[in-house]
């Protein structure tokens, strides 16, 4: 998020003027500047021109498509991407979140969960980015391929292992099955989805036994898994 702008500046970038006015509204209204675009072409250029600290972006555009969008902007800047979407289809959601997507809404949508969501994610990136975080109760040794919960040291598999990297790295962040599959392995065998939902079974058993309060990984209906502790420290 830019450090110097006291008020977020929310970039809309929707082709339909009437619901882009209604987004305009309902987040001015919550006290952040907005800037729309109806084009998708328009918006890398106007990114690194201007630094907004969202986008909500509409996957359907003329001159490029919002995935498109995304992938172009995913390759300079690390700034919080909402797809609108009226495509529902699970597809359409796990490529969205494959390219770097930080969160997706579906129409039609409530103005008053679209502004919701823009201040969650907000939040977050904002606590993210503070130098005096606490630090992380979670402890990942890339080196010695050993973790610890609270300084209490956690006996997980190689698998369980990476899988526990690759989530606490980027808390909040939906994975699928195959993304973390690809994780998982690099000799390419064949297993199938499943696998995932029991390595994760067992890790989530192993974490809860240190912690029975804190969430550790959420099943996400229909796409996958994210790590909901707000950090992790990698050594």
């Amino acid at each position: 998020m830019n450090q110097a702008r006291t008020i977020p500046l929310i970039l809309i970038v929707e082709d339909e003027p009437k619901l882009g006015q209604l987004m305009i509204d309902y987040l001015q209204a919550a006290n952040y500047h907005t800037h729309h675009l109806l084009r998708g072409d328009e918006v890398v250029d106007w990114v690194k021109l201007h630094a907004p600290d969202l986008v909500l972006l509409d996957l359907m555009l003329p001159g490029m498509d919002g995935l498109s969008v995304c992938r172009e902007l995913r390759s300079f800047s690390e700034l919080p991407v909402v797809m609108v979407t009226a495509k529902i289809e699970e597809i359409d959601r796990l490529l969205g979140l494959e390219i770097g997507a930080d969160d997706y809404i579906c129409k039609p949508f409530s103005p008053r969960e679209m502004v919701a969501r823009v201040k969650a994610i907000l939040k977050r990136c904002q606590r993210g980015s503070q130098k005096t975080l606490p630090v992380s109760p979670l402890q990942v040794d890339e080196q010695r391929f050993q973790a610890s919960w609270d300084d209490k040291p956690l006996d997980l598999t190689p698998a369980e292992f990476r899988l526990l990297k690759t989530l606490s790295q980027q808390p909040g962040k939906v994975f699928s099955r195959e993304q973390l599959l690809n994780h998982l392995y690099d000799d390419y065998r064949v297993v199938t989805d499943r696998t995932i939902d029991s390595h994760i079974k067992n890790l989530r058993r192993k974490l809860e036994a240190l912690d029975a309060e804190q969430p550790f990984i959420r099943a996400v209906y229909g796409i996958g898994y994210r790590w909901e502790s707000d950090s992790c420290r990698l050594i």
